[in-house]
């Protein structure tokens, strides 16, 4: 034994350096003289080494696993220092109390792989080492994400995550609770760039932000703690990350109390998630509730038994079993000269046979097993991976040519080919393997800091995050377990913006992070229907939102409808007004004889009256649901009865003007009095529209169709005239001959009273252009039903216009003024005689 490690002989040997002391005081250096020897304190981690010890006599009384191979081991007491770490490598390496750098004393038993260190820096240095023998090694504790490069260390190995996948599940803890605005503090090195460097890309790409993030140095006077926790203070974000040791949060914890800092919880890194510096009651007020990451727990069957059996003078390293039993029971060894000599050790001198179970420590307590239960499970992956070399097939194998390597002879670098693919099936049930950068399945435990009886904080596991578990539940939380900060029972909010309800979306804030949001509500004719939208859904085209806009509700279909009061109006004014033209019109067959039917050409004004009578009608054609023959016929009929009716006019107006023009001497317009041209102008001037009408629906005919643009809220049925050229076209002859009717009959106003129409046309045209001229803006401006009800108006007031203008005053003087009605008065003087021959027909 040296004075610094042990040798356990076997066929076999692996090695283990281990921080058995956790701290080292270093003598005055005078350069006068051989620096003094360092000197090693705080002796804690003994029940570490005797995880190794316990694995591998273990596995020597296994018949299946190394069967007739004994497994020796080195161990080493680093004291958490990088020199002696660096001196425990090399010892290992040349198999001699002098450490020999590039030289190996042992020609046998062949060292099979080195277990450590704990620290991820020194792991790096001793990686390098080893990586140039290629001595596989494996790490118990180091968690450093460099670590998995292949191309620096590829010999290297663990059985701990690396810091990226804990990085990645404190990020999704952070998600899962719903806390998209956080605070990040970290060590300012490369466990705490790295880790925040993960932490929040995972963040970000979860849709949560980071409020600040802060970087603390270890010495509190290289950096104004004061401001740090201003920061935190001031920060509105409630859920502080924390990604360093204890030693780093001690100085911010301090100030937090000197500011009265509270109301904010911590997610704790697995450096200090179970620290016992950090439980005392002094910072319960900060630290209760706390949850955080720990390296998954486990236990070792028969572990405690063994821990309490072992005997100070004759286990393997005697000098460390004396140094905790000492520290143990408070007692001293007769032959102790080392530094650490009680002076009063005569008077409670240790025997060796003081009890072990009647102590409660952290060397027999089992029930959370982590870094001890690391070192077991390396141990058994190096044992299985020699076992597997030891079971290699001839001809099967790795090396050159398929040949296999034995256990009596082989390099250790021939181990590594084994090691890359070893499975072993520990007693608690998982699987240990790694992947192609030497890490084991991520799985940590999830603890929560209780406050406890006397004010001290004891972790509770609650949960386990596990990235390989076959449910794809990676979380494993019992959120009843929780003790929340400030005895809270729901889960405390941090966000930067609130919650914002169904029925509103989130809008970011010019120049903050996008968790920074204020509640809009959702625009016209859109929802959503979930809390924290960030964007609204248009409603189908058929539905509309209700007033909450959370939900889309079928539109009402809308129409000028029967059922409808002001269709049901315009219905019966329709209907009334088509008797009158033909109560004229009987009126009119009753008094044919009477010389003002006959002077007014009795013919064309009952084909007038009739189309007339029909104009009234084809308003009912408007009104009712818009059926595909409906929509088809209903412009064409209406153009058509009112290009008769107009033509009847135009026809009336033209005769008039040619009777009077006719009388002259030597007038060639006799020809044109005869009773065949106002039927031959009726005709053709029907013809036309009636083509016009034909194009139209043949080539681009109207149709039925849902408007839900022109109302919001409301689904219109009405016709599609797809071809709004076509219909201009037919409106626009219409109002052409209409145009000429007034033009013909305005330049023969100036004609006797007695002897023409002339008048009466003038003002019936002019009502009747008046009234469609109104018309084409009113329509534009109108939606939906009030679109037809003007149209339907239209019609109506234009008919009633030519109706009254026209016929009115005859019907008076037939009614009314009979005396009127005779052949003397009508042509009043024997010298119009001849004239009134030329207007009857």
């Amino acid at each position: 034994m040296g004075p610094q490690g042990i040798l356990v002989p076997g066929d076999l040997l692996i090695g283990g350096v281990v921080p058995i002391h956790v701290a080292k005081l270093y003598p005055t250096v005078t350069f006068h003289e051989m620096p003094p020897a360092d000197i090693c304190t705080m002796f804690e981690n003994y029940q570490q080494l005797q995880a190794m010890r316990y694995a591998v006599e273990e596995i020597n009384q296994r018949s299946d696993l190394l069967p007739n191979i004994t497994l020796g081991f080195y161990a080493y007491d680093s004291c958490a220092a990088l020199q002696s770490e660096i001196k425990g490598t090399l010892w290992m390496l040349t198999g001699k109390t002098e450490e020999v750098p590039n030289y190996c004393c042992r020609k046998s038993p062949p060292l099979a792989a080195i277990i450590g260190h704990s620290k991820s820096t020194y792991s790096m240095l001793m990686a390098h080492i080893l990586g140039l023998y290629k001595v596989p090694q494996i790490s118990y504790f180091s968690t450093s994400s460099l670590l998995s490069d292949r191309t620096q260390f590829s010999s290297f190995f663990r059985t701990v995550p690396s810091d990226v996948f804990q990085s990645r599940g404190l990020a999704h803890l952070v998600l899962h609770f719903n806390w998209t605005w956080v605070g990040l503090i970290a060590s300012n090195d490369d466990y705490g760039y790295k880790g925040l460097e993960v932490i929040k890309q995972e963040i970000t790409k979860g849709g949560a932000c980071v409020a600040y993030i802060i970087y603390m140095s270890r010495n509190p006077m290289d950096q104004n703690i004061h401001n740090i926790v201003q920061v935190i203070k001031e920060s509105s974000a409630r859920v502080l990350v924390a990604f360093c040791t204890d030693v780093y949060l001690i100085p911010v914890l301090d100030e937090m109390l000197k500011q009265n800092v509270t109301g904010k919880s911590f997610i704790a890194s697995e450096a200090w998630s179970i620290s016992n510096v950090l439980s005392v009651p002094k910072y319960s007020s900060l630290l209760s509730g706390t949850i955080g990451f720990a390296f998954h727990s486990s236990t070792i069957p028969g572990f405690q038994r063994f821990l309490n059996s072992i005997n100070p003078l004759n286990t393997p390293g005697t000098m460390w079993s004396k140094f905790f039993w000492e520290e143990a029971f408070g007692c001293t060894f007769s032959n102790q000269t080392n530094s650490s000599d009680i002076v009063n050790a005569l008077e409670n001198p240790c025997t060796g046979d003081e009890d072990l179970e009647n102590l409660q420590n952290s060397y027999n307590d089992v029930s959370n097993l982590r870094a001890s239960y690391n070192i077991y499970t390396a141990v058994y992956v190096i044992a299985k991976a020699l076992d597997d070399l030891n079971h290699c097939q001839t001809l099967a194998g790795p090396l050159f040519n398929k040949y296999c390597a034995t256990l009596e002879n082989f390099e250790p670098w021939q181990l590594l080919h084994y090691l890359k693919k070893v499975r072993v099936k520990l007693s608690n049930g998982r699987e240990v393997y790694f992947d192609e950068d030497g890490n084991p399945p991520a799985v940590y435990d999830i603890v929560n800091w209780h406050p406890g009886s006397d004010g001290s904080l004891r972790q509770v596991k609650v949960g386990r995050y596990d990235t390989m578990d076959t449910s794809r539940n990676v979380f494993s939380i019992n959120i009843s377990a929780i003790w929340w900060p400030s005895g809270n029972e729901e889960i405390p909010l941090s966000v930067c913006g609130q919650s914002c309800p169904e029925g509103f979306r989130k809008a970011a804030r010019r120049g903050e992070p996008v968790c920074c949001f204020e509640c809009v509500p959702c625009a016209q004719g859109e929802i959503s229907n979930q809390t924290d939208s960030i964007e609204c859904w248009k409603c189908p085209w058929d539905m509309w939102p209700n007033s909450k806009r959370d939900r889309c509700f079928p539109k009402p279909i809308e129409f000028l409808s029967y059922d409808d009061s002001l269709g049901i109006t315009l219905a019966a004014i329709s209907v009334f007004s088509c008797v009158v033209p033909l109560a004229i019109f009987r009126l009119f067959i009753h008094y044919k004889s009477t010389p003002i039917v006959r002077a007014n050409n009795h013919l064309v004004s009952c084909v007038l009256l009739v189309s007339l009578s029909f104009c009234f009608l084809c308003a009912l054609a408007f009104i009712g649901y818009p059926q595909p023959e409906k929509c088809l016929l209903r412009q064409a009929a209406f153009g058509l009865v009112f290009t008769l009716c107009v033509s009847c006019i135009l026809a009336k107006t033209i005769i008039v003007v040619f009777a009077f023009m006719a009388t002259k001497p030597g007038s060639s317009l006799k020809k044109w009095t005869t009773p065949r041209v106002p039927y031959m102008i009726i005709t053709i001037c029907t013809f036309i529209q009636l083509t016009l009408c034909v194009i139209w629906l043949t080539i681009s005919p109207p149709f039925p169709q849902y408007n839900s643009e022109a109302k919001p809220g409301i689904i219109f049925v009405e016709c599609d005239e797809n071809s709004p050229y076509a219909f201009w076209c037919m409106l626009g002859y219409l109002g052409f001959l209409a145009s000429v009717s007034f033009t013909v009959a305005f330049l023969a106003r100036r004609l006797p009273d007695n002897f023409n129409e002339a008048k009466l046309i003038t003002f019936s045209m002019l009502a009747f252009l008046s009234v469609w001229v109104y018309f084409i803006p009113a329509s534009l401006s109108a939606q939906g039903k009030y679109t037809v009800a003007m149209e339907i108006f239209a019609i109506l007031t234009s008919t009633w216009a030519l109706v009254i203008c026209m016929f009115l005053p005859k019907c008076f003087v037939i009614l009314f003024r009979p005396n009127m009605n005779s052949k003397e008065n009508l042509m009043g003087k024997d010298r119009r005689k001849e004239i009134k021959k030329k207007i009857i027909f």
